[in-house]
């Protein structure tokens, strides 16, 4: 399944979510690249927008490749595969205090006048852009379930086979519109595929 880009997809994935339409739900995109996708998802279900925080812990040299990922709490979730990347425990905590930082900026930078959104009791869906090895997710759904929403949803366009079951256990729900990519970058399942930056997410937030 091919997308033409991001807004296609959100349309697409709306679509697939309509059972919640008009259910008041709280839709929660990993930024960047999931916000203007998140934004399409919570105008179609007449739901409310927020982000939800994680990075994407890097190989030792290969930065796009995930070994783990971290949330705004500082909670870790490590892939098996990890180790075998050569990272240490030390390059690990260096890569956690990095992109621990990178989200406190963020957060004041996305959500300065208010507080995050509480999802507790309500129906909580996780959107992102894809699923390449799902540890950036599996982040993510930890996150939001640690509030107690009603009911927890992920959500996204595309994944990679292994990934989307690698998810299945952290959700009560996986919304995946194509399950059986095996695929190197999210990237070529859309024709196109811009980067997302700072400002249009802050931009999309300020309209919701």
């Amino acid at each position: 399944m091919i997308f033409d880009d991001r807004s296609d997809a959100g349309e697409r994935l709306a679509i697939a979510l309509a059972q919640w339409r008009g259910k008041h739900a709280l839709i929660l995109a990993i930024p960047r690249g999931a916000v203007p996708m998140g934004a399409i998802v919570a105008e179609r279900l007449g739901g409310d927008l927020d982000v939800v925080l994680t990075r994407k812990l890097g190989a030792p040299g290969n930065p796009e490749f995930a070994i783990g990922a971290v949330d705004e709490s500082g909670w870790t979730y490590m892939a098996d595969h990890a180790e075998s990347t050569g990272a240490t425990r030390e390059y690990i905590e260096r890569e956690v205090a990095a992109q621990l930082e990178t989200m406190r900026r963020r957060r004041a930078q996305y959500t300065p006048a208010r507080a995050p959104l509480d999802p507790a009791g309500r129906i909580a869906i996780v959107v992102d852009d894809g699923l390449a090895t799902g540890a950036t997710m599996i982040t993510a759904l930890h996150s939001v379930a640690a509030k107690h929403p009603q009911r927890l949803v992920c959500a996204v366009p595309v994944g990679a086979r292994e990934a989307v079951e690698r998810v299945r256990p952290h959700a009560d729900d996986v919304v995946c519109l194509d399950p059986s990519m095996e695929f190197f970058a999210i990237s070529q399942c859309y024709r196109s595929f811009p980067q997302v930056d700072d400002d249009e997410v802050v931009a999309i937030l300020q309209q919701h």
